[in-house]
């Protein structure tokens, strides 16, 4: 049996190392993407309103998602840390709690989602049809959350303890099950059921639960399971549980104030239209495909930052996050380059006429910059969590939200201008990110802190 050892939980300041740790993270990060991105596609060959329904429904999903992510990033900062620190006896606690409070916060999410989200969505959608079509949807699809959230689990744990590589096994399951279901029940081929639009609700749901299937299976083939005792504490543990929601309580309510800002863009969007939803939602799989090389640096960098400082070497941090950028944006500037050589393949894939990839064309450009603005903004606000100052984080997004919505309200709102200037809320997004995050790590007020 294989089995990590120790001296592979602490990272070295090395481009190799950070590649190392990121390659796979971005395959782990692309490959539920493809997920998304292949329920679009076949829902946008049903026609248009479920392509225009899909950006509703998979941003309000994505609000939810988003609280595992917060939690999964707090507790990879604290697995990390430990990692750094050598104390390997603490890291199975920490992850055995985080499942406990990950199936409890689905639970929550669950039962809103029943009971509020028609409340919301009556009150937000003007058109009726997408309306009941949305709250129908996510009937359904809310109960693929606790499979997703314990999924997200073992990321922080991959991740924080240098193992990333691992990650790929349960996303390959995932990506198989989902694109397989995907076509056979929205379709109604190799026997099963036509269920249209709900049919890529089903798909997911068993996607995410073969991914998380799989991933554990490897941790305990490959003795990582053993090797860090991770489910021997399954008990409630009050003293980890409070440091763990302690340091993820900011990173979750700045994810939900973040992706619930998203879901105002698109609902002011939507009152300009099916055809400006169904192009944005075009945008946002776009945007999300291109970018997984700049999210994987990112939490990169949230790992490496944090492994670091619990190794005591805090002068190496920004020349760390230096590196890192180098490399993100070398990335990000590809793929870019891609997006704006050959437009027309990539609107092509979800299946509309021509006139809507011509309309499309302005606002990828303006993706495309924004692309290129997140590569070097996410890696700084990474690196503020990996500080363990997520506070800090919170901070940031909410002085940035509060400059993104008020744009997003002039421009599509008040103004009632084309979308392609609502899309440039992307940009005072990343930049005020950017700014805030730069100037708190160079401060060093980080190096005191203690998790």
């Amino acid at each position: 049996m294989t089995t990590a050892t120790t001296s592979n939980f602490r990272v070295e300041i090395t481009n190799r190392q950070i590649l190392k740790i990121a390659l796979p993270i971005s395959l782990a990060i692309l490959v539920p993407q493809i997920n998304f991105i292949t329920n679009n596609i076949f829902l946008g060959h049903l026609d248009e309103q479920s392509l225009a329904t899909a950006g509703i429904t998979g941003v309000f999903y994505l609000v939810f998602a988003v609280v595992g992510q917060g939690l999964n990033n707090g507790l990879q900062a604290l697995i990390a840390r430990r990692a750094g620190e050598n104390r390997i006896d603490e890291i199975g606690k920490l992850f055995s709690q985080s499942i406990l409070i990950s199936l409890t916060l689905a639970l929550f999410c669950i039962l809103f989602t029943y009971f509020f989200a028609p409340w919301i969505l009556q009150l937000s959608l003007k058109d009726e049809a997408v309306k009941n079509q949305a709250v129908s949807f996510l009937r359904i699809r809310i109960w693929g959350l606790p499979f997703l959230f314990i999924y997200q689990m073992r990321n922080a744990l991959l991740v924080g303890t240098n193992q990333s590589k691992y990650l790929i096994f349960g996303t390959l399951a995932e990506t198989i099950v989902n694109i397989t279901l995907d076509y056979s029940l929205i379709f109604g081929y190799f026997g099963l059921p036509k269920l249209g639009f709900n049919g890529a609700a089903y798909a997911s749901i068993c996607a995410e639960a073969a991914g998380m299937i799989v991933v554990f299976a490897v941790i305990h083939i490959k003795g990582i399971s053993k090797q860090l005792n991770l489910f021997n504490s399954l008990r409630l543990d009050p003293k980890n549980t409070w440091l763990i929601l302690t340091q993820s309580s900011p990173l979750i309510m700045q994810y939900v104030i973040s992706v619930g800002s998203w879901e105002f863009f698109y609902i002011m969007v939507e009152h300009h239209g099916k055809r400006d939803l169904a192009i944005s939602n075009t945008m946002r799989n776009i945007f999300g495909i291109f970018g997984v090389f700049t999210w994987a640096f990112a939490s990169t960098t949230n790992t490496m930052v944090s492994n670091i400082i619990g190794q005591g070497k805090h002068e190496k941090v920004i020349e760390l996050i230096t590196k890192i950028i180098k490399l993100s944006l070398c990335f990000s500037l590809t793929m870019a380059a891609l997006l704006n050589l050959f437009p027309g393949a990539f609107i092509s894939v979800f299946g509309q006429n021509a006139d809507f990839a011509q309309a499309s064309l302005p606002v990828i450009r303006v993706v495309s910059a924004a692309l290129i603005m997140m590569s070097f903004s996410t890696v700084w606000l990474n690196a503020v969590t990996g500080t363990g100052n997520t506070e800090v984080n919170l901070a940031i997004e909410i002085i940035t939200i509060t400059c993104y919505c008020i744009y997003v309200y002039l421009t599509l709102g008040y103004f009632n201008l084309p979308i392609l200037y609502g899309w440039m809320s992307e940009w005072v997004y990343w930049i005020t990110t950017f700014i805030f995050a730069f100037f708190y790590l160079q401060s060093g007020k980080w190096k005191q802190r203690v998790i």
